[in-house]
């Protein structure tokens, strides 16, 4: 936690807090409480990001308008956000952030009818048990930094565009059927050994990066992917990649890959990040990017065999007419 030292001992001003005032922003005030604070009817958005709340002051729960409720880095426990459940008159809230707190379990907020945004992500909450109850409406679903071992409970999320349930303890991708309009999947940081996407066709970014992968194919039918990082695996070989035709961003540095391969068709790409692998020479390159030329922008390659050749540069400055970056190296 950053040192706020600064404005510890400010007290909220309640000069600007008019009757009519929408947003209150006490983020840094390092509050133990809400006692010094006004809280108008009319406020929407309520951020409390960064303070020493051990308890939900009940005065929330009286706020007709609220939409959104931040409670991101204070010492909530399971205890202290039970009262959330009851509080009817703020059963319309829209987003709800309880990341970086003491949380073990899924708060239950059933209550929230419309809740577009949940975050619980930095707690030590070891179970997705409880997300049932959350409302289906949802569209942005954090969960990293957390204990899970097994992904459930998330089928009913028909409208949910981002999911994100990095650095956990998941082994298996299971229960994506019904997230249509996916357009994001952050996995990294888990214990993860083989891709099943249940084709998410509309997904456009997905991140595998820090898992146990030693393979690429379970992408294909992911034809509308922009971004795919997978960075940090065992992965052996480029595969599976020829359908994903809209694909601009491409990390598979630090794995096993010895050849470049399956890339040829894709003439959308601008970032290949190929550093700390096996990839012995440049020979066969060229043929190997064929549709890619043109497009791209950034390679990585270095602590590769192929970047201690003598003409590792110029070569492919020759390769990618329009390369603006080599490694490290920006060119004008």
């Amino acid at each position: 936690m950053e040192n706020q030292s600064d404005n510890s001992d400010e007290k909220p001003s309640s000069d600007p807090m008019s009757e009519s005032a929408t947003v209150l922003d006490l983020t840094s005030f390092q509050l133990h409480d809400l006692d010094s604070v006004e809280l108008p009817p009319s406020l929407t958005e309520l951020d409390l990001t960064t303070n020493r709340l051990s308890a939900l002051d009940p005065r929330i729960g009286q706020l007709p308008n609220l939409k959104k409720l931040s409670l991101r880095q204070n010492l909530i426990t399971d205890a202290a956000v039970e009262p959330l459940s009851s509080w009817q008159l703020i059963s319309h809230l829209e987003e709800l952030v309880l990341r970086d707190n003491q949380l073990k379990k899924v708060p239950d907020v059933v209550i929230f009818k419309k809740l577009l945004v949940f975050d619980v992500s930095f707690n030590e909450i070891s179970s997705l048990s409880g997300l049932s109850k959350v409302s289906s409406t949802l569209r942005e679903l954090y969960v990293s930094k957390n204990e899970v071992t097994k992904m459930e409970e998330i089928e009913h999320f028909y409208e949910l565009q981002i999911l994100e349930l990095g650095s956990n303890r998941l082994r298996i991708m299971e229960l994506l059927e019904n997230l249509k309009n996916l357009q994001e999947l952050w996995l990294g940081r888990n214990r993860i050994r083989t891709v099943n996407l249940c084709g998410l066709k509309c997904i456009k970014k997905i991140s595998l990066q820090s898992n146990r992968l030693t393979s690429m194919i379970g992408f294909q039918e992911c034809v509308a992917l922009e971004e795919l990082y997978l960075s940090h695996n065992g992965i052996v070989k480029m595969e599976g990649l020829s359908t994903l035709v809209n694909l601009r961003v491409l990390d598979v540095s630090a794995n096993k890959l010895t050849e470049i391969n399956d890339i040829e068709n894709l003439t959308k790409l601008e970032d290949l990040w190929l550093n700390d692998n096996n990839i012995a020479s440049l020979e066969g390159l060229e043929e190997a990017v064929t549709g890619t030329r043109e497009k791209l922008t950034t390679i990585y390659l270095e602590r590769n065999p192929c970047a201690q050749s003598p003409n590792y540069v110029s070569t492919l400055r020759q390769i990618f007419p329009n390369i603006e970056q080599i490694d490290s190296e920006v060119y004008a």
